[in-house]
């Protein structure tokens, strides 16, 4: 009002009805307060924001010739009753005589002002609490002579400012953490990107509520736009002496105000607006990001959220896993396979088969809950123990191997052919234990770091690789999952393996043989190419089923969507983003949509890999055919 006061009213309509039953819908405005700001003098803008517990009220009016921007925070407060106490704080004013202000941005948190002057200069101020207090300014058309701040505005979250110039140009600068000239991390305002060059000079702004999507007008077009994808979603015909422009609260309607107080308005049907190539493939800038990056994230508490469906790191976290299994899988299944077909007993065999078919009907469920509540809490407490043994066995294995076959044949005479591993046993049993129990001294010797609490020195291997390397380390880790997903693995590479070994054409075996060929010698250089399609198609199959893994990896990692190769932290896989969200997500919505694409990748994934796979078994087994 003329006198620098602000009054708040809350708009209500009527509805009447006359004697022919026509309906009619009139305002109903009731006053709901009177509050004093500014000075007697007219009001250039009114700004009236909300935060809890307060009121933010704030006017802009001119003085001597310079505009400034006055303020006043009132304090609400509940009595026994229910009833509201309003205590006005004292006016503030933002601004001195070098800062001209052309107009301002009031973010909805009622902390945060962005003063726009003149001269297109940028000037924040910021309450902690203790008043507003100027933080930073910055310049977003520095590097264009000439260029006016025309149009400005908030995207939804009131962490990112769109700047429109009158030649046409945007530019999107972002509140994210920045290193300070003294070293500390702070919040700052800082340029991200600059927008696809606008039909015209910018001339007003407006910003969606429920998405990141906003309206700029200019001179000769109106252009939707999506801050995250930085798409255009819509583009309409100019405005003759636009004023105002406003979207719906449910994204469904544009409104526009033009010279002649007329109100425009266009239905707007814009379910996706934040999907697109870029926002599941490509490296974003999301709002509070250091930089552009891959990110999963459908669900968040804060205001500031948008949701992230780059499915990167859930094509990532899938390939991590089955290159973990593999690893742990590939070496243990063929060598077994080898060993079963090419030297053990036949009745050994006719045992030990059977059990492995059975180990490959485990439901991945309980292998999930075995891995999760029992290896994981195992593992992180004896991880020295465990990779102490896990390299002693099989060196314990070659050297007993090496000296086996330099024993006298009188010794090794004793123990029938096929039954080796009967003297491997004690061997390996010795090996383990030696391994487990110097795994603390080992420990103490290579893995002591001082303790981020006390200071004291620790043995601690999780901690020494969190400070050697740092990087992060999970209960529920990588290695757990490949440990637990390689035992499913196992049964179906070694079954498949040891068919296609043992069919091999005896002719052959014995041709070997009787050639002078070791044993050894016939199956690598005999038996396996002769059943290397066989084999080949053993792995791609192995490889299928640890792709497509879903339960184990729920349940034995963290499941969380991270692009790291650290084999001690978590990852997250397309089957167990699907089964973990696809239940919580809005039927039709764009995240119930993006994990359906999730699947096709997956499908398309496995499909393109057993095609390749396929076609290499068919040339190699054209190759090593038996004619």
């Amino acid at each position: 009002m003329s006198d620098g006061s602000v009054a708040e009213v809350r708009l209500g309509y009527r509805t009447k009805f006359d004697s022919a039953n026509k309906r009619t819908v009139e305002a109903d405005p009731t006053l709901l307060g009177i509050q004093a700001v500014g000075k007697a003098s007219p009001v250039e803008s009114v700004w009236v924001v909300r935060a809890p517990g307060s009121r933010l009220y704030m006017v802009r009016q001119t003085e001597a010739g310079v505009a400034r921007l006055i303020g006043v925070r009132v304090t609400e407060r509940k009595g026994l009753g229910g009833k509201v106490r309003n205590t006005p704080g004292e006016p503030f004013t933002l601004g001195s005589g070098d800062l001209a202000i052309d107009s301002e941005l009031v973010a909805n948190t009622a902390d945060m002002v962005l003063a726009i002057s003149k001269t297109s200069e940028v000037v924040v101020f910021s309450d902690a609490g203790d008043g507003f207090k100027k933080i930073q300014s910055f310049r977003p058309l520095v590097d264009l002579p000439g260029a006016k701040i025309t149009s400005a505005g908030l995207i939804s979250g009131d962490v990112t400012a769109v700047f429109g110039s009158n030649q046409g140009t945007e530019h999107v600068w972002s509140l994210y953490p920045q290193k300070q000239p003294d070293g500390r991390m702070l919040r700052r305002w800082g340029h991200i990107r600059d927008g696809e060059p606008l039909a015209g000079a910018a001339l007003g702004f407006a910003a969606a509520t429920v998405n990141k999507s906003y309206l700029l007008v200019t001179d000769k077009s109106l252009e939707l736009r999506h801050l995250t994808t930085g798409s255009q979603r819509w583009e309409g015909p100019a405005v003759n002496g636009f004023r105002q422009a406003f979207l719906s609260r449910n994204h469904d309607m544009l409104s526009v105000v033009d010279g002649q107080g007329d109100l425009q308005r266009w239905s707007l049907v814009d379910h996706h607006p934040e999907a697109g190539w870029e926002a599941f493939f490509g490296k974003v800038w999301y709002e509070g990001a250091t930089g552009p990056e891959y990110v999963w994230q459908s669900s968040s508490g804060n205001d500031e959220f948008e949701p992230k469906f780059s499915l990167v790191p859930l094509i990532y976290g899938t390939f991590k896993g089955t290159l973990f299994a593999m690893l742990f899988a590939l070496p243990i299944a063929l060598l077994s396979a080898i060993y079963v077909s090419q030297f053990l007993k036949p009745n050994v065999k006719n045992v030990i088969k059977p059990m492995m078919e059975i180990m490959a009907s485990l439901p991945s469920v309980v292998l999930g809950f075995i891995g999760g509540l029992w290896l994981a809490p195992l593992v992180d407490v004896h991880l020295v123990g465990l990779i102490t043994c896990a390299l002693a066995l099989p060196i314990a294995g070659l050297l007993f191997g090496a000296g086996w076959a330099r024993f006298p044949l009188s010794v090794r005479r004793h123990i029938p052919p096929g039954r080796e591993f009967l003297a491997l046993i004690p061997v390996l049993v010795l090996a383990g234990w030696f391994a487990w129990t110097s795994a603390p001294a080992i420990e103490a010797a290579l893995f002591t770091v001082a303790d981020p609490g006390t200071g004291l020195p620790v043995a601690d291997f999780r901690e020494w690789w969190r400070q050697a390397t740092g990087s992060s380390y999970d209960a529920r880790n990588s290695v757990v999952v490949g440990f637990v997903m390689g035992f499913a693995v196992i049964p179906v590479i070694f079954t498949i393996a040891e068919d296609a070994l043992s069919n091999v054409p005896t002719s052959l075996v014995s041709g070997s043989l009787a050639l002078g060929a070791s044993r050894w010698q016939t199956v690598w250089r005999v038996i396996m190419p002769t059943a290397l399609a066989g084999v080949f198609s053993a792995v791609m199959i192995g490889f299928g089923r640890a792709v497509g893994e879903t339960m184990i990896v729920v349940m034995a990692t963290g499941n969380t969507p991270v692009m790291e190769m650290n084999p001690f932290n978590g990852m997250r896989t397309l089957s167990a983003n699907i089964a973990v969200e696809l239940p919580e997500a809005p039927l039709g919505h764009t995240h119930y949509r993006a994990l359906f694409l999730g699947a096709c990748c997956l499908f398309l994934l496995t499909f393109i890999l057993n095609t390749a796979a396929e076609l290499l078994r068919q040339r190699l087994r054209e190759r090593y055919k038996v004619v």
